[in-house]
């Protein structure tokens, strides 16, 4: 397993913010502790504006520069695009190590699958699925699928996806939620599977094995995953209701597609985030989980 990071997008936080840099931090020690999964180390590398402007334009690139908060969600931090750029450029070397065989997960903040192309919000700045996914089309993909399973619908993916030929997106994700969209499918190539607020473990996951066999359908050369570890029970945003092997359920499943994929951090704020990470990545790996032992910290 290839796991692109740098601890340096651990560099910035608001106080009580969910986002916070521990969810890096904590992640990196657990998968360095651990030894059941063989890891290869690697950094990101730059994101070109090329790519980033297939998915935003130049006036919101622009303003990841300027000093104001974005939402209430969303704050602005002394370098944001810095940090944006590097978690973009982080989802393009995923998709190139993805191209070669490899088996790959990015693991780095901010996330990016409510970004829109002219907005931030949600504690994302750029897109980074929806910008490797049109440069993964861009360069020779006809088939392009990006499976987005974080407890929050991915509205910027869809806004900037909908409707581009040889490119699909699957949302699985509660509705009536945040961000409030997501309650039906979108043009001709988004898809969307709202689950109810409440509904129990055995039909949340019957949802998402149905979008899994929908994905099937469409034979994708490259399957891009918007990993959001939010719909944890345990997760003090989500309320969700999966727990941990259900994420190397989703982990195994997704491999047997026998697809090229990379997998990129969405959302996911439990304590247990480091425990789920590395739970889906060794159910793509075809390894089975043992619960780690404790880890310090918050």
């Amino acid at each position: 397993m290839k796991i692109i990071t740098d601890e340096r997008c651990a560099g910035y936080a608001s106080p009580g913010h969910p986002e916070r840099p521990e969810r890096i931090t904590r992640s990196l020690a657990l998968l360095h502790r651990q030894a059941a999964l063989p890891i290869e180390w690697a950094a990101p590398g730059r994101a070109d504006d090329a790519a980033i402007l297939r998915a935003h334009s130049a006036q919101h690139v622009a303003r990841l520069d300027q000093p104001v908060d974005f939402d209430g969600d969303t704050p602005y931090y002394e370098n944001i695009a810095g940090y944006a750029r590097a978690s973009v450029a982080a989802a393009l070397a995923a998709l190139a190590a993805a191209r070669r065989g490899e088996s790959v997960f990015s693991l780095m903040r901010p996330p990016g699958h409510h970004a829109t192309r002219d907005r931030a919000m949600g504690f994302c700045y750029l897109n980074n699925i929806a910008i490797a996914a049109l440069e993964a089309s861009a360069t020779g993909a006809k088939r392009v699928v990006v499976f987005d399973f974080d407890v929050h619908h991915g509205n910027g993916t869809e806004a900037i996806l909908v409707n581009r030929p040889g490119l699909v997106f699957f949302s699985i994700h509660l509705y009536p939620f945040y961000p409030g969209t997501g309650a039906a499918n979108v043009g001709n190539n988004c898809f969307n599977y709202p689950v109810e607020p409440g509904t129990p473990r055995e039909r949340y996951l019957a949802v998402l094995k149905q979008a899994l066999d929908d994905l099937k359908k469409y034979r994708p050369d490259l399957i891009a995953v918007s990993a959001g570890f939010d719909a944890y029970v345990r997760d003090p945003l989500g309320g969700g209701v999966l727990e941990v092997d259900d994420f190397h359920w989703l982990g195994e499943s997704l491999r047997v597609l026998n697809v090229p994929m990379f997998s990129l951090l969405e959302g996911g704020y439990s304590k247990d985030l480091p425990e789920l990470i590395l739970a889906y990545l060794e159910g793509i790996e075809h390894l089975a989980h043992r619960r780690p032992d404790p880890v310090g910290g918050k």
